[in-house]
């Protein structure tokens, strides 16, 4: 096994049910129970399928000879047709209807829009889960002060639990869009050779009701509402890019996650999950690397840029089909879902065990917190008697001093310098009062609360659980 390439999103990353879902045996198993429900469906409507040979056809849907299929598409050259033969193999009394009035289109299309369906559904539950966590995570923290940073300089104060909900509403929003995206898959159905269905105009002689009826039947076997109200030979491509699409914003929103947790765990304010016996250098043994919301980003860059192949392949479907498609889908399509389904078992893992500082989060605040506070000082010196433009002036001079001392690597004193200034009339006990960061923290505390409990509907549908991951 060590002699061969291996995808590192099978090996390393990807979960064992996404890598069972995109497997050749689950492939081939759901193409060979698209062709007993198309039997089953021409057995209901007339056509010469008796009921023996559609529950031969049942009875064999996991009886896959592999080797028998591989040798016969080495001699074809067609890997449907290989399928084809093989089946009737293991299933010789309905050999001669299987795939009647299909084309490969049937089974490949059909196959993929199934295997889609039930892998966005599964993200759909891991996203739910980051979700959770993240609420939870919101509400504990709702009411702690920490310094908020516009253009990553120190800005007025947030709370943790508060920044922690801008996190949550980007995947609030994936939902949003995730939902609607499983919510308009639709099959290709068994549309003929250039979506006329000519082949069963003639199969049921011209009675066109049993055709609509056959491939509602299909739509119901596997869970669907309806096909494509119209096609070519395949569904419509820009399908697929409704897929990536929203596969590449869910990787957005985990990467801005990630790297606001990588910039705070460089302050120390905020950690990602460590193990005792985790190594976080070869050389360097005290550090502590964020090394999953690291990949968290190095993934969700690889899913974001794999998003683009679907969008090109849709602007270049000639006419009624093409086969240009076909390489690129096997492995872009597949692939991006074991990317994003790697992205956010990381995201679960991460939101599960963040640590925070609290005292080094309270450390920055109060070192900060005098020049968030001048603003205050201010309103209180003019309530004494103070000229506003002149202690505004005083309190900017006052301020260029303080950072200066900082820059040298000194303890801020700026309200020693506003309390040695007359204009004021405070002592420095007087401006102490106002370095409460409780005050100059806003509505933060009421609007986390407020948003965890709009989405508390939806958190509810959230299995909680920490995927246990190769570090």
């Amino acid at each position: 096994m060590y002699d061969k390439y291996e995808s590192p999103l099978s090996s390393r990353y990807a979960s064992d049910y996404m890598l069972s879902l995109f497997s050749h045996k689950t492939r081939i198993v759901t193409w060979r129970r698209l062709w007993v429900s198309l039997a089953r469906a021409e057995m209901k409507l007339g056509l010469p399928v008796t009921e023996e040979q559609v529950k031969e056809l049942e009875e064999n849907v996991e009886n896959i000879d592999f080797d028998v299929a591989a040798a016969r598409e080495k001699e074809v050259r067609h890997d449907v047709m290989a399928h084809v033969y093989a089946y009737g193999k293991a299933a010789p009394g309905a050999a001669g209807i299987i795939h009647l009035g299909a084309t490969s289109c049937y089974v490949t299309d059909n196959a993929d829009m199934i295997i889609y369906r039930d892998a966005l559904l599964y993200l759909r539950k891991e996203l739910l889960g980051v979700m959770a966590n993240l609420s939870d995570f919101a509400l504990k923290y709702k009411s702690l002060p920490t310094l908020g940073y516009t253009h990553y300089q120190p800005a007025q104060l947030v709370t943790v639990g508060k920044r922690a909900t801008l996190w949550l509403q980007d995947f609030a929003s994936d939902l949003e869009e995730l939902d609607f995206v499983i919510g308009s898959m639709k099959l290709l159905g068994c549309r003929g050779t250039t979506g006329t269905e000519a082949s069963f105009v003639e199969l049921f002689s011209g009675d066109t009701a049993k055709i609509d009826e056959m491939n509602a039947l299909i739509c119901k076997d596997f869970g669907f509402e309806k096909c494509f109200s119209v096609s070519g030979q395949t569904y419509p491509r820009k399908f697929d890019s409704r897929i990536l699409n929203v596969l590449s914003s869910i990787a957005q929103s985990c990467y801005r996650m990630a790297n606001d947790i990588r910039l705070l765990q460089h302050d120390r304010q905020l950690e990602e999950p460590f193990e005792k016996n985790q190594i976080g250098s070869s050389a360097m043994a005290y550090k502590r690397n964020p090394m999953r919301s690291e990949r968290i980003c190095s993934l969700s860059r690889y899913l974001m840029a794999d998003a683009l192949n679907a969008p090109m392949t849709a602007s270049t479907q000639w006419l009624e089909r093409t086969l240009d498609d076909s390489a690129n889908r096997r492995i872009s399509v597949p692939e991006g879902c074991l990317c994003a389904d790697a992205v956010l078992r990381l995201a679960q893992n991460v939101t599960n065990g963040l640590v925070v500082n609290e005292k080094i989060v309270e450390r920055t605040v109060m070192e900060y917190l005098p020049f968030i506070a001048t603003e205050n000082i201010l309103m209180e010196g003019v309530k004494r008697g103070g000229n506003r433009q002149e202690l505004h002036e005083v309190i900017r001079v006052c301020s260029m001093e303080a950072t200066a001392r900082m820059k040298a690597g000194e303890s801020c004193n700026l309200l020693e310098l506003l309390a040695a200034r007359p204009e004021f009339d405070l002592t420095e006990e007087e401006l102490k009062a106002v370095l409460d960061p409780s005050l100059y923290i806003g509505r933060c505390p009421e609007q986390a609360e407020a948003y965890v409990n709009e989405l508390a509907p939806v958190i509810a549908q959230a299995e909680r659980t920490n995927p246990d991951i190769n570090v």
